[in-house]
């Protein structure tokens, strides 16, 4: 009876050693199975925090490019509204001058009759001015009216040449000459030398000095008078007028203005 209870002793015990090494060798796989699953998941997370970390930096690059983009619509707005401000005003430029082209037909054609009647005013007046440099004066009307007639000669020229010749005029206002001429004093033809005095006195010399004279604006004549109190301010007057003498003052005949 007792070898019998042995016996189911050591068998119980054999089965239950047995019993434990599975559940031992069972546990020992379940560990490395967890560790391996960590070490999936590890790898994963490395993986994915790879991922993440080149998404972040690619983020980073958009969002850069993004801000770059940006600065520069900023600059083509700013640059566009400049453009069509620009462009405004170009338009209104270009509204102008075809008004102005419009305008200018109409002036142009205007221009000829002014000139001429600018160059007929202008020869009354010197015709019945001080009688100086009358052939030059007098020469310049006629060629400026010729010039009139020619298809080379735009009319805006020919409106410059008669202001020019009104600006030469003014300019005899205000200078001292004197040159030689021949001049008939009653009836009689004189060499002599001429001085202007701007427009305020016009008289002459003869060659010898014996002879002085000035015109006279009231008969439109030359007048002869007294040596004694004009002929040596003339010729020092003339020799002014030719540089040969420092300026200063002289008595010269004035007309006096008439009362109405």
């Amino acid at each position: 009876m007792t070898i019998h209870r042995f016996k189911t002793v050591l068998l119980a015990a054999c089965v239950a050693g047995g019993t434990l090494g599975v559940a031992a060798s069972s546990s020992a796989t379940s560990i490395d199975d967890i560790l391996d699953v960590g070490k999936q998941r590890t790898a994963e997370a490395k993986t994915s925090q790879a991922k993440i970390d080149r998404l972040a930096d690619e983020t980073r690059d958009l969002l850069s490019d993004y801000k770059t983009v940006m600065k520069q619509v900023d600059g083509l707005r700013v640059y566009n509204a400049r453009l069509e401000r620009q462009i405004a005003n170009q338009e209104r430029r270009i509204k102008d001058i075809d008004e102005s082209i419009a305008e200018a037909a109409v002036i142009q054609r205007q221009i000829p009759p002014l000139v001429g009647r600018m160059l007929d005013g202008l020869e009354q007046f010197i015709n019945l001015d001080m009688p100086f440099d009358l052939d030059t004066r007098l020469g310049n009307i006629e060629a400026v009216r010729s010039n009139l007639d020619r298809s080379d000669v735009t009319s805006a020229e020919a409106f410059r040449q008669v202001l020019e010749l009104y600006s030469i005029e003014l300019q005899y206002g205000r200078g001292i000459e004197s040159y030689p001429d021949t001049i008939s004093v009653n009836g009689v033809d004189r060499e002599v030398d001429i001085l202007r005095v701007g427009r305020v006195s016009l008289v002459y010399q003869t060659k010898d000095g014996a002879e002085t004279g000035a015109w006279n604006t009231s008969t439109q004549s030359w007048e002869a008078l007294s040596a004694g109190d004009y002929a040596s301010a003339v010729r020092k007057g003339v020799r002014i007028a030719k540089k040969q003498a420092t300026i200063e003052l002289l008595n010269m005949p004035v007309a006096a203005p008439e009362a109405n």
